[in-house]
């Protein structure tokens, strides 16, 4: 091969690939449009904070939406990656269109077949699928976490088929538009908040307690924006699916090679995704078992979490996935130099997201969410998850191209195996830290030990839907994420360097990583000093600019290669500014 190791070759029956087209370039554009979906699910996290704050609307909200987000995860995204896009990647590869095309119609039919049926359970079993997930919700949170689930649950369907044009458009090294179509699903949402918060709802979302029957109102109706928007998110996508994918004719037929091979794949990787997704839904029971608006505190503070795993772990993953499948699996030098390449840019990005998250938390919270029932104190809890969250966040985003690479290799059921293990060391610990988190709290800006300690068991129900002050319950769930998260990485590295290749953390380039992000440590903490007691709104983009700026001048002294192309594609874009 000439040049780099990660240069692309032509697909038969495509465009032939650009001269110097690699997976950075192809990540680039992908993470591009992750970047605008996240920063258009801050938007929709930010005006979601503003008119229900972390009020039960808030966590019937954030508990609903996880009901479709598992079903969607489950069919949609996480399995075609894996299943679906290695077969039709190939497919295209071998010159096969037409076969491709009928293989990508029978998966698509299928895929609704499934989760038409799911639907239907979901709506009919909403209140005991409600009692299974949030035991600990009574009364009237209950009641309108089952009326949200009853809403949100439809548009599941719309959301994996969504999954599947992602399958088709990725293989055709089509990347950006599916993952800027969550952006159309977010705006929905903001509309209606925004357009019913300042109107019907406008100076009746002050106190949830003395006019409950608002919040209420307005959460079902952000359900049916919910819904909206993935009808919009789907449709989207479908020219583009048309125009690059041929006329594709859906079927349920599953005696096609290319679908029964895509098939095989199916069972093992549900079971993989289906652990992980369980381990979102235990965190979720346990998280309804603490005092206060903890499951809301939870989906706040993963808005943030998941920005670095889906711009760096994600979108690297997704660019190398068509390429690992068509590679050649025996070459173990080839394997490594990808994979190393893969592992060095998440690192880059990953590295100094932790530090920000752990350093600046507070002031990247309050600047995004504090404003309106979002208050100071919110800040801090959701601060501190996000903090436990970031112990593991370089794992995290590593494991997602380690899996990639056994995806590749049809080996689906180490990630599943490794995965059920995380989930079980997560759940028990998550459930002994949170007890013990939930006895602290925050007083008047303060950090403050509120019960005795050891704690054996939850508060009573009463005192979780109106406790004194916030609690930092949830911080024990996400500490017991990120710690494991290591578990989960370390195993998967042992298993692809048994079978293919021996990657290192960071690609080789970590102890450097590591130096300029120290660099940048000193420099977040002197910006801190110097913002003072500032807003956040204000004090955030002095101290983000302030760390970036060092850590990227840093790695370039130390010849990180990903400095060199991230300050040229600084450069371009300020040559370009006017």
């Amino acid at each position: 091969m000439r040049g780099e190791v990660s240069e692309l070759s032509s697909v038969p029956g495509e465009p032939p690939v650009p001269e110097g087209a690699s997976p950075r370039r192809y990540s680039n554009v992908l993470a591009a449009g992750i970047l605008l979906s996240r920063v258009s699910g801050f938007a929709r996290g930010r005006a979601i904070a503003h008119f229900l704050g972390t009020s039960f609307a808030a966590d019937a909200y954030w508990a609903a939406i996880k009901i479709p987000n598992l079903l969607q995860n489950l069919l949609g995204e996480g399995v075609l990656s894996a299943s679906f896009i290695p077969v039709y990647s190939r497919l295209l590869a071998e010159g096969r269109r037409e076969e491709a095309g009928r293989v990508a119609g029978a998966i698509a039919g299928l895929l609704a077949a499934a989760t038409g049926a799911l639907v239907v359970l979901g709506v009919v079993f909403a209140g005991p699928l409600t009692s299974l997930i949030a035991p600990g919700f009574e009364g009237g949170k209950r009641e309108l976490t089952v009326a949200m689930v009853r809403i949100i649950t439809p548009g599941l369907g719309l959301l994996a088929l969504s999954a599947w044009c992602l399958g088709v458009l990725n293989s055709h090294r089509r990347f950006f538009l599916s993952y800027v179509a969550p952006v159309i699903w977010n705006a929905t949402q903001i509309a209606v908040l925004v357009a019913l918060g300042l109107t019907v709802y406008s100076g009746r979302l002050a106190d949830p307690f003395a006019d409950p029957a608002a919040f209420e109102g307005l959460a079902l109706a952000l359900g049916w924006g919910t819904l909206a928007g993935g009808l919009l998110q789907f449709a989207i996508q479908i020219p583009a699916v048309v125009r690059v994918g041929g006329p594709i004719r859906l079927s349920v037929r599953a005696d096609l090679p290319g679908t029964r091979a895509a098939l095989r794949a199916i069972v093992p990787v549900v079971a993989g995704r289906g652990i992980v997704q369980i381990s979102a839904w235990v965190d979720l029971i346990l998280a309804s078992l603490l005092a206060g608006s903890a499951v809301a505190f939870l989906g706040y503070s993963q808005l943030l979490y998941l920005l670095p795993i889906s711009l760096f772990g994600m979108s690297v993953a997704a660019a190398e996935l068509p390429q690992l499948a068509s590679a050649d699996q025996t070459d173990r030098a080839l394997l490594t130099a990808r994979l190393d390449q893969g592992l060095a840019r998440i690192a880059f990005f990953v590295v100094p997201s932790a530090l920000v998250y752990v350093l600046l938390g507070d002031l990247v919270v309050g600047a995004l969410f504090q404003t309106g029932g979002f208050g100071s104190a919110s800040t801090m809890v959701v601060w501190a998850v996000l903090a436990g969250y970031s112990a593991g966040l370089l794992a995290t985003t590593s494991s997602r191209l380690l899996q990639s690479s056994l995806y590749a290799a049809g080996e689906t059921k180490i990630p599943a195996a490794v995965a059920g293990l995380r989930v079980t060391v997560s759940a028990v610990l998550g459930a002994a830290l949170m007890l013990q988190f939930d006895r602290l709290g925050i007083v008047e800006g303060q950090l403050r030990l509120l019960g005795e300690l050891p704690a054996l068991a939850p508060y009573p129900q009463d005192f979780r839907e109106a406790p004194d002050w916030p609690r930092l319950g949830a911080v024990g769930l996400s500490l017991a994420a990120g710690g494991t998260a290591w578990l989960e990485y370390s195993l998967l590295r042992a298993a692809v360097r048994r079978r293919r290749a021996r990657p290192r953390l960071g690609g080789g380039y970590l102890s450097r990583t590591l130096g300029a992000a120290g660099a940048a440590a000193v420099a977040a903490l002197a910006a801190r000093w110097m913002v003072g007691d500032a807003h956040p709104l204000a004090a955030a983009p002095i101290a983000l600019a302030a760390t970036g700026l060092v850590y990227l001048a840093v790695a370039k002294v130390l010849r990180l290669p990903e400095a060199e192309a991230a300050i040229g594609a600084l450069s371009r874009l300020a040559g370009r500014s006017p």
